[in-house]
């Protein structure tokens, strides 16, 4: 049985990098076409870069990113918090579009 991949694990494709758990709801999901990934970043903005990265030609998953809130766990960040908060693997950022009601 193979061992999980460890932070700093050479055979890791992406530089030892936290990998974090991101989590779509509502209208961010149907943009990013799926309700759940695994990213790279060091920092939430890096996670969120490698999110838009992964779909290069796609304007509106990148817009729908733009003005949706972001949750670290279940704490939400502030607007342009994201290259100050550090994540670490394990850790769960939750991306929720406006939405109406109360």
């Amino acid at each position: 049985m193979e061992q999980p991949l460890t932070d700093h694990d050479p055979r890791r494709p992406d530089n030892g990098l936290p990998l974090v758990t991101v989590r779509y709801w509502a209208a961010a999901r149907v943009a990013a076409g799926v309700a759940e990934e695994t990213l790279p970043g060091g920092n939430v903005a890096e996670v969120l870069a490698a999110a838009v990265r992964s779909r290069p030609d796609d304007l509106r998953f990148e817009r729908m990113l733009s003005i949706s809130s972001v949750l670290v766990g279940e704490v939400p960040l502030g607007a342009r918090a994201g290259e100050t908060v550090e994540v670490e693997t394990g850790d769960v950022l939750e991306i929720l579009p406006p939405f109406a009601g109360g």
